[in-house]
């Protein structure tokens, strides 16, 4: 009995790191706060990452903040219909709808959304707090129990404009990937400070392509933000950009796929 139990999770197991290493989509593709544009969804819902699972991406981002009394949830300003999330408890946010009819997620219910299906990665973008770094950290340190707590690990990869936000989730999880979005450290001192790689906007890597190949030749992976003009996603491809964070996925989609 104790061989064949031992047996059964040497297989569980191995499922398991195959599912981690294969499952996901490689097409480079993250779709920005969700497939919204095209369907006309609102950005940061569960209609949005649906889109984006149905697009067949490799990944959807999306927004957190924290309410005044500390609930992570999803959107990507800092006001829920023009109350501010920092400021304002999570009950009375859900007072009012996305224009869609859809209420404000909360962190547990759009992951177990996203953990429904096994090809689309959940690009977790952590939103500095405006009032405090350690509030960021907070913050950061809060998003890490609930991927553990919903044990969507394996899902998530992290970003954030947060430098001090970004340290704290490698502190509380050495084996998560995490981007910093900000632009203003270089490739070594990422990979020097632990982190997975850079997801630097559009702009910044036309000014300073040579961080690709830094980037690269150190380990890093690269994205780039917020790509929507064919021409800079065809020069990140040909870059050897490793995700493209863009509002038209099925622009993207249709030039990786030829």
């Amino acid at each position: 009995m104790k061989s064949l139990f031992f047996l059964f999770a040497i297989l569980t197991l191995t499922m398991q790191l195959s599912y981690s290493q294969k499952s996901f989509h490689k097409n480079k593709v993250i779709a920005h706060r969700g497939a919204w544009k095209s369907n006309n969804h609102p950005q940061n819902t569960l209609a949005s990452l649906r889109q984006a699972v149905a697009l067949g991406c490799e990944g959807s981002e999306f927004d957190v903040w924290m309410t005044a009394d500390g609930i992570l949830v999803v959107n990507h300003d800092s006001d829920f219909m023009g109350m501010p999330i920092e400021t304002t408890n999570f009950k009375e946010l859900l007072t009012k709808n996305h224009e869609n009819g859809e209420k404000l997620s909360s962190i547990e219910e759009y992951l177990a959304e996203g953990k429904k299906q096994k090809g689309t990665k959940l690009i977790f973008e952590i939103k500095p707090s405006k009032i405090s770094i350690s509030r960021s950290e907070e913050v950061a340190e809060k998003s890490v129990l609930a991927v553990k707590k919903m044990k969507a690990q394996k899902w998530v990869d992290y970003i954030t404009f947060s430098y001090e936000g970004g340290l704290k989730v490698i502190m509380s999880d050495p084996k998560a990937n995490v981007a910093y979005l900000t632009g203003d450290k270089t490739p070594a001192e990422l990979k020097e400070a632990g982190f997975f790689g850079f997801d630097y906007n559009i702009g910044m890597l036309r000014k300073n392509p040579h961080w690709i190949k830094e980037a690269k030749d150190l380990g890093l992976t690269v994205n780039a933000w917020t790509v929507n003009q064919e021409e800079d996603m065809r020069w990140l491809l040909e870059m050897g950009a490793d995700f493209i964070t863009t509002d038209e996925p099925e622009l993207l989609l249709s030039i990786v796929q030829k």
